[in-house]
């Protein structure tokens, strides 16, 4: 006799696809946003099993954040636990570039305003990991430039210097998912994201 309580374990390569779809498409349903940080973990662990490696040209292009989880400590044992996690409201579009001269971009867009940050990157292919850092600003509203400048910030390193600087001195994101629809990194504070394609 099967227990009627008993569940199927979901598909969380379809979770990650269906995520995907359904956030591009407004009028179809988002998987669980536990469920996704599940299917992310497990994708996370695939890859470190498999040893996968994207090369750089794969990231090229622009993508909208999708999903992303916060990190905290684990009370009674070392490390980071992730809490479940949130999708990014579609009224807020926040992208993030990377371009072949070696360029990021991460810019978030509410209405008429809009922030943009640029830098260089350096990208270690066999571990799949992009360093970057933000040297320049934009903030514009209703198109009219406010502010399009350099920035500087404790974490920040000359641009002379980045290609010097080592990765554990630089934020990084940590990519173990790389499709032509969509990718995933595990960032330097520990937390997870998940991107579409746009464009």
């Amino acid at each position: 006799m099967t227990n009627s309580t008993s569940k199927t374990p979901p598909d969380l390569p379809k979770v990650l696809f269906e995520a995907a779809t359904a956030y591009r498409d407004t009028g179809s349903e988002l998987p669980k946003a536990s469920l996704l940080a599940d299917a992310l973990l497990e994708a996370e662990k695939a890859a470190k099993q498999q040893r996968l490696t994207y090369p750089f040209e794969c990231l090229v292009g622009n993508w909208r954040l999708c999903f992303a989880t916060g990190t905290r400590k684990a009370q009674k044992r070392m490390g980071l636990i992730l809490g479940d996690g949130f999708y990014v409201p579609k009224f807020i579009a926040v992208h993030i570039s990377f371009d072949t001269k070696g360029e990021i971009g991460n810019q978030v867009q509410l209405g008429s305003l809009l922030f943009k940050l640029t830098g260089p990157i350096k990208y270690l292919d066999k571990k799949n990991i992009l360093a970057f850092d933000f040297t320049q600003a934009l903030f514009s509203l209703f198109k009219l430039t406010i502010y399009n400048g350099r920035i500087g910030s404790a974490g920040s390193v000359q641009m002379d210097n980045f290609n010097d600087q080592p990765i554990a001195k630089l934020p990084f994101f940590a990519f173990f998912l790389v499709t032509k629809d969509y990718i995933a990194a595990r960032g330097r504070g520990g937390g997870l994201a998940f991107w579409v394609r746009e464009g």
